[in-house]
């Protein structure tokens, strides 16, 4: 636990502090940094900051695959499509991809969805698990189960997606259906009587943070 912990410390001497003096000091418009631990995102008024901020980044050392400059937020959505060109591109953040979106009364709306590449990894370790947990009784696996997904929810369950966590549930549920038919093939676990078995033990998918 002490590397993650010196890792911060270190990175708010060497980031922190140098991206807040940088932005007194060298950007014309707003500016805006958001950290957690070694993964980061930058936002600019202007572009020329983005593009200056990332020739000084350059010089502290970067990860040239997973950094790049985009154009993002409302007032690009609109800029782009003024220039009939395409939507703003997404980026991923904290096992979020960031869409530039419409609410459905039209106006702009900063969408969050859950990283399919995410997903499917959580997916794949309930699967193993389950595997291992093939022979426990129902209630034993529900019981893990809605764990599992309680959990899932509690950092995913954010305005605008609801969908991901529906899919997630239902994923879910199939894997668990498809856990029970294999170690019992003379009990037929339908889709019906599996969703019945699933709203007993698993929490539905709603929104929790605002």
């Amino acid at each position: 636990m002490i590397s993650p912990l010196l890792g911060n410390i270190y990175l708010h001497y060497v980031f922190d502090l140098w991206a807040e003096r940088w932005r007194r000091r060298e950007a014309r418009g707003n500016m805006i940094v958001v950290r957690y631990a070694d993964d980061l995102v930058a936002g600019f008024e202007h572009e020329d900051d983005a593009l200056r901020f990332l020739d000084a980044m350059r010089e502290r050392s970067l990860h040239p695959g997973k950094t790049r400059v985009i154009e993002f937020g409302r007032r690009a959505a609109a800029d782009r499509k003024k220039r009939r060109v395409s939507r703003p591109e997404t980026f991923a953040f904290l096992g979020f991809t960031f869409i530039c979106g419409k609410s459905r009364r039209g106006s702009f709306q900063l969408q969050r969805k859950t990283r399919r590449d995410r997903m499917r990894a959580k997916l794949q370790e309930i699967k193993t698990e389950l595997r291992l947990r093939m022979h426990q009784t129902i209630p034993a696996q529900g019981h893990s189960l809605r764990q599992v997904v309680t959990g899932h929810f509690a950092y995913y369950a954010v305005p605008t997606n609801s969908r991901a966590l529906s899919a997630f549930g239902h994923y879910l549920t199939d894997l668990w259906r498809r856990t029970l038919r294999r170690r019992s093939q003379k009990d037929g676990f339908t889709w019906d009587r599996m969703t019945k078995l699933a709203d007993g033990w698993l929490p539905a998918p709603r929104i929790l943070h605002p």
